[in-house]
């Protein structure tokens, strides 16, 4: 869990995300408060809740980048999910309780990578040895084991093909939903935990060392965890620190007027007041508590309000924080000032055909500008209109990089406006291709 302050989590999501301060503010300050509960002691730490987070905003706006750099920031188990996935417990679908057992798998495979570090001097060692002994046989002298140990340490057998045995993950299996099943109790269930560890038979596999160095490493780092406290950490990490995000929140609301799609989507949000509020999930791995799961809503709420989602559920989502939708200035500086804008992505994957891209201030005012526009008559997108416009500035140049190696470009407004300027006028064409 971190222990940055709620000033330096929002200063590092300055670097990704532009504005949005009010947002940046509450999930900083959410999370500071998760830390906040682990110092108490544990009698008082069981009583303290999660203060969850609904975010209002149009699309495009920063709410799922705020969530999803705010999980790398944490460390901790994140998972973003869309709430029109799940139907009411009763049709065939997923149900809700999958988020908790989703967001299980997600930790054991976040736990497994941090405790394959720990081991990792002594794995190397022994994805060595198998290399070595693939390469010369298990029967051969200590002498020329080591001759080609220093070898293989210089590299100089990284293209020689071996053959190794190694576990086959069991992905042969299909997964299936059991249909007629209450929102299929177990989500979906695997031919191979059915008939048991079929699927995870050794077999042998051709590859060079190169490419056996990272498969043989990671299997024999496994060898030396103990799985059953791997999953218990991961089982407690979820529990203590996991974060949900559920976007799409108001595309299951219940809209009068309306019927057909929305049967059952009154039943998603009753399905998750228990989820939300704290309740126990079974899961594969053992029971699941949700008390302290720290889950952040979010939606457009361009059709429906708030207002309309369940008081139940409204008074589960206690912060409310609405984000504003981008202006000129947002946009010019997405393009310039986030640690990998769109500018310093189209210049360096033009720098991969030797093509040097420049692009001029004008050039950025007039993408900003014509992105504004664009969001303004046909429909607002928010910063994903940047990207449309963007690819379509720079079509002649993407298709004919391959042949200017070596060449210097410049994007000023005049390239920008002869390129999209017309295009971006006409709201008919605009509608369609912008």
């Amino acid at each position: 869990m971190t222990d940055f302050s709620p000033r330096e989590i929002v200063s590092e999501l300055d670097r990704f995300i532009i504005g949005q301060h009010e947002a940046k503010r509450a999930v900083a300050i959410a999370l500071r408060n998760r830390w906040r509960r682990l110092q108490l002691d544990e009698k008082l730490r069981e009583e303290v809740l999660p203060k969850n987070i609904l975010m209002i905003g149009p699309t495009g706006v920063g709410k799922t980048e705020i969530s999803r750099r705010l999980a790398k920031l944490a460390g901790a188990p994140f998972l973003k999910i869309e709430a029109t996935k799940f139907t009411e417990v009763g049709y065939v679908g997923r149900d809700v309780e999958q988020i908790v057992r989703d967001l299980v798998e997600v930790a054991i495979g976040q736990t497994r990578e941090k405790k394959r570090k720990d081991v990792i001097a002594r794995a190397e060692a022994a994805a060595e040895d198998r290399v070595v002994n693939a390469l010369v046989g298990e029967n051969a002298s200590q002498t020329t084991k080591e001759a080609f140990r220093r070898k293989l340490r210089n590299g100089e057998l990284n293209d020689k093909e071996i053959e190794v045995e190694v576990q086959s993950g069991g992905g042969g299996f299909p997964m299936f939903d059991i249909p007629g099943m209450p929102g299929a109790q177990m989500g979906a269930i695997s031919i191979g935990d059915i008939f048991g560890k079929l699927g995870g038979k050794a077999k042998t596999r051709r590859l060079t060392v190169a490419e056996s160095h990272d498969i043989l490493v990671n299997e024999e780092a496994d060898k030396l965890l103990d799985t059953d406290m791997l999953v218990q950490e991961a089982v407690r990490a979820v529990e203590q620190n996991g974060i949900v995000f559920l976007d799409e929140i108001d595309k299951i609301t219940a809209r009068d007027g309306r019927v057909g799609g929305d049967v059952s989507r009154e039943g998603v949000q009753r399905d998750l007041l228990p989820l939300i509020e704290g309740t126990t999930v079974s899961t594969k791995h053992g029971p699941v508590k949700t008390d302290h799961i720290l889950f952040i809503a979010s939606g457009a709420f361009h059709v429906s309000k708030p207002s309309d989602l369940l008081p139940e559920l409204q008074g589960r989502l206690p912060i409310r924080v609405e984000l504003r939708p981008l202006t000129r200035e947002d946009f010019r500086r997405i393009l310039t000032d986030t640690e990998a804008s769109l500018i310093k992505q189209y210049v360096a994957l033009m720098g991969t055909e030797g093509v040097t891209l420049n692009f001029t201030d004008d050039a950025i005012d007039a993408i900003a500008d014509i992105a504004v526009s664009v969001n303004a008559s046909v429909e607002n997108i928010g910063a994903r209109r940047l990207q449309t416009v963007m690819e379509r500035v720079l079509d002649e140049i993407s298709f004919t990089a391959t042949d200017r190696s070596g060449e210097t470009l410049t994007v000023d407004g005049a390239y920008v406006q002869k390129n999209i300027g017309d295009l971006a006028k006409n709201a008919d064409l605009s509608r369609f291709i912008l």
